[in-house]
């Protein structure tokens, strides 16, 4: 079996060399472009011989660059327990996480969508490497109160419902399509979530 590269010798300078790699990729994909391995290696002052040791390929480059983040909630210990303020919340931060990384998971989703290219679906049939779906997670916390208040409530069923309607893909319709500005695309899904919620609530 393989040894990885970075596990040998030097590796604090290897690990240095790795973050600047990743840190190149992502201020490209900020530029709105999907570097290949040469192209951060170049923005990062780095040898391709160099940076092939590290990334292989561009996938595994721009898998390495996606979002890091994986909290079991994006809602602080202050967060509301009413559930329509409490999902306003959440909105508010997933808003921000989607806008925050918004050039990754743009990349993210072209990968996922290309079934013969670099992103695929891993060659198991399954969910692509890049789209593991934490969101409904995140939501499925923010809507933790209504076990109690609504127990008949499918949790899951909604959160899945409010997730397919104001996840990075509405953010790019809503921006690209609908021409809607940031503020505007923030508040429209926010909206959306809480009618997906009262709807759930009154059925």
């Amino acid at each position: 079996m393989a040894v990885p590269y970075e596990t040998t010798g030097r590796t604090q300078q290897k690990s240095r060399t790795r973050q600047a790699l990743v840190d190149a990729t992502r201020e490209l994909l900020a530029d709105g472009l999907t570097p290949q391995v040469e192209d951060a290696a170049e923005r990062a002052g780095v040898s391709r011989t160099t940076a092939y040791r590290y990334f292989p390929n561009q996938r595994s480059l721009l898998m390495a660059a996606h979002p890091q983040i994986s909290p079991d909630t994006l809602l602080g210990p202050d967060a509301p327990q009413e559930p329509r303020a409490r999902l306003d919340a959440f909105m508010a931060a997933f808003s921000r996480y989607n806008m925050d990384w918004e050039p990754q998971l743009r990349t993210s989703l072209r990968l996922s969508l290309d079934e013969t290219g670099a992103g695929g679906s891993g060659g198991s049939g399954g969910r692509p490497a890049l789209r593991q779906g934490r969101a409904i997670g995140w939501i499925e916390d923010a809507l933790a109160p209504l076990r109690d208040t609504h127990p008949d409530v499918d949790l899951h069923a909604l959160a899945v419902a409010i997730r397919s309607a104001t996840g990075i893909e509405t953010l790019i319709w809503l921006l690209d399509i609908a021409g809607q500005t940031r503020a505007e695309a923030a508040e429209t899904v926010r909206r959306t979530a809480q009618a997906l919620l009262a709807a759930a609530l009154t059925t």
